[in-house]
C-alpha cells in the first residue's frame, strides 16, 4: 500500500504539470488564432466548435482540474490510512487541502480574475506538496554502515 500512496502523490505531481502544459499550450494557440484575424467574444466561448486546434488544452485543464486531480487527491487519503508511512495521513490531507483550494480558486478566477495569480502560485505548492509526500514513501534501506555485524556480545 506504501507503492500505491507514492504513486498517486507523484502522479497529483505529474497531473499538475500537465494541467501547466495544457493551459500554456491554448493559451499559446488563442494568441496566434487572434494573431491571424480571430476574435474572442461570448459568442466564441459559449459555441458549440472549438474556435482554433489548441482549444483542447482548456478542456484538458478543466477535465483534469475539476475531476481527475481532486479523485487522485481523495485516493491518496483513503491509502494513507494503509500505507503506514510517517505523517503520511496529514501530507495526504495537506495535498487534498491545496487541491480544494485550488479547484474553488480556478472556479472562482472567472468572477475574480486577480484569483488567477493565487491560482497559479497555488499549483506550485501543490506540486511541492506531493512531491514531498510521495518522498516520504520511499522505502529506505539501510547502508551497510548502518548494520553492525553480529557479536557473541549482541543481545537475542
Amino acid at each position: 500500500m506504501r507503492t500505491v500512496y507514492r504513486v498517486l502523490a507523484y502522479l497529483i505531481a505529474l497531473e499538475v504539470v500537465v494541467q501547466a502544459a495544457a493551459l500554456a499550450l491554448a493559451f499559446a494557440g488563442l494568441v496566434h488564432w487572434v494573431d491571424g484575424g480571430g476574435v474572442l467574444d461570448s459568442g466564441v466561448v459559449e459555441g458549440d466548435s472549438d474556435p482554433f486546434p489548441e482549444f483542447i488544452g482548456l478542456i484538458v485543464h478543466g477535465i483534469n482540474g475539476s475531476i481527475v486531480v481532486p479523485v487522485l487527491a481523495l485516493l491518496l487519503v483513503v491509502s494513507s490510512f494503509f500505507a503506514r508511512v510517517p505523517r503520511g495521513i496529514p501530507w495526504a490531507l495537506a495535498v487534498l487541502g491545496f487541491v480544494v483550494l485550488q479547484v474553488m480558486l480556478g472556479f472562482s478566477a472567472a468572477d475574480v480574475p486577480a484569483l488567477g495569480a493565487v491560482h497559479g502560485i497555488n499549483a506550485l505548492l501543490l506540486f511541492t506538496a506531493a512531491l514531498l509526500t510521495a518522498r516520504r514513501a520511499r522505502v529506505r534501506r539501510p547502508a551497510a554502515d548502518d548494520v553492525a555485524p553480529a557479536t557473541a556480545d549482541t543481545p537475542v
